[in-house]
């Protein structure tokens, strides 16, 4: 029986590794929760001031609460089950059935927000006409889609999870009785073929996500002429305004190909314990390949909510203008203004820009005080002359 108690003691962590692990989860469940509902409010503010579309920030948003979810649904119970009570009894049937639904659910709805995003603008970029005939309740319609999708793969596990005993049996008699929220034998080919469904579509969104990166950059390296045809009879845009919308789509990229490396890295390690736990049933679990378990699961649960944890940093890496406002919300001191606002400030500093030079050059002339006045006086016809120009335009025409 000791050696037996002293078997199961030796696989959970030294009490050393849980003081840290706890230290650590603390504050990856602080940062998690004040980054990701700081970017939804600084979403928000970025939309309101005309610097966001609203289906950009649809997505951001829905983004943001899933990995809030993740963190909240998650971190504290992992916290309690995982590592301070690996093998003690778990609550009600019920409450595990239902932990494990809403948790998959919600780590399947972030991966599923950036491959919404992901295609949508990808369709802006590539197909801009396809885009704008989809009409603007495509957003809506790919956002719902994505949390429909993950609840539907979530769903075999309030059938296929559920608390299940343990009682290391010695010389006829119970050694340790021990209980688990785990899958259930009887259910065994259910909870594998749920597992090994999440672990393709996560691998069908990587690459995806990844091919249609590569062919928003390949449109956005093409000259800037090529992208500037019309149909006959339509306006060209400016070139200035072609460049800022390049600039503008050349972060959201950067952002998805960000998110992509994190969703990536941080998420491989989950998905091999995942794919431990369904490849070989537990009854034939060894003991070199259990002790391997438990230790990988640390680690991959780790990495796992530090991808939820990261995304707000990406947003800030990605966009100068973000993270000036999320260091503003932060302060809880908006100075943001509204882009028009904005837009007619910095266009009346290049306009006293550019008289500058012809009122320094009347200065220098012969006449001193004339040259000034001469000056003024062209400056003065400027004026009239572009107010005249816009009666014109504003009356309306016979």
């Amino acid at each position: 029986e000791t050696e037996e108690a002293d078997y199961w003691r030796k696989l959970e962590p030294r009490y050393s590794v849980k003081i840290f692990m706890t230290v650590l989860y603390s504050l990856m469940l602080v940062t998690g929760i004040v980054g990701n509902s700081v970017t939804i409010r600084v979403s928000q503010v970025l939309k309101r001031n005309g610097y966001l579309q609203k289906n950009v920030t649809d997505h951001m948003v829905s983004l943001a609460s899933s990995d809030l979810l993740v963190l909240l649904i998650g971190m504290p119970v992992e916290l309690y089950s995982a590592i301070w009570h690996p093998f003690g009894s778990a609550s009600g049937n019920v409450s595990c059935k239902i932990y494990n639904f809403l948790f998959e659910a919600c780590s399947y709805a972030t991966i599923l927000n950036v491959a919404t995003l992901s295609f949508e603008r990808y369709v802006a970029i590539c197909h801009p006409f396809r885009y704008k005939a989809l009409g603007g309740k495509r957003t809506s319609a790919l956002i719902t889609f994505a949390w429909v999708l993950s609840m539907l793969i979530a769903l075999p596990l309030l059938i296929a999870t559920g608390t299940q005993g343990h009682i290391p049996i010695r010389d006829n008699m119970p050694v340790q009785n021990l209980s688990f929220c785990t899958n259930l034998r009887e259910h065994w080919v259910m909870f594998r073929a749920s597992i090994f469904g999440a672990f393709v579509l996560y691998m069908i969104v990587l690459i995806s996500v990844a091919f249609m990166c590569r062919a928003m950059i390949a449109v956005l390296k093409k000259p800037l002429r090529s992208m500037e045809k019309s149909i006959s009879g339509i306006q060209k845009p400016a070139k200035h305004e072609s460049e800022a919308v390049k600039a503008a789509r050349k972060q959201t990229i950067l952002f998805l190909g960000l998110i992509v490396g994190s969703l990536m890295l941080c998420w491989l390690p989950n998905q091999i314990r995942r794919l431990m736990m369904a490849a070989i049933p537990k009854s034939d679990w060894t003991l070199s390949f259990f002790s391997s378990y438990v230790t990988l699961h640390l680690v991959a649960d780790t990495f796992f909510y530090l991808s939820s944890v990261l995304n707000p940093f990406l947003y800030n890496l990605s966009s100068r203008q973000f993270r000036e406002v999320f260091l503003q919300v932060l302060q809880c001191h908006l100075t943001i203004e509204h882009v028009n606002r904005r837009n007619v400030a910095q266009s009346q500093a290049s306009s006293s820009r550019s008289l500058g030079p012809l009122l320094m050059k009347s200065l220098r002339g012969p006449a001193g005080p004339q040259g000034f006045l001469l000056g003024e006086d062209i400056l003065m016809n400027k004026v009239e002359k572009a107010e005249a120009e816009t009666q014109t335009t504003n009356q309306p025409s016979l």
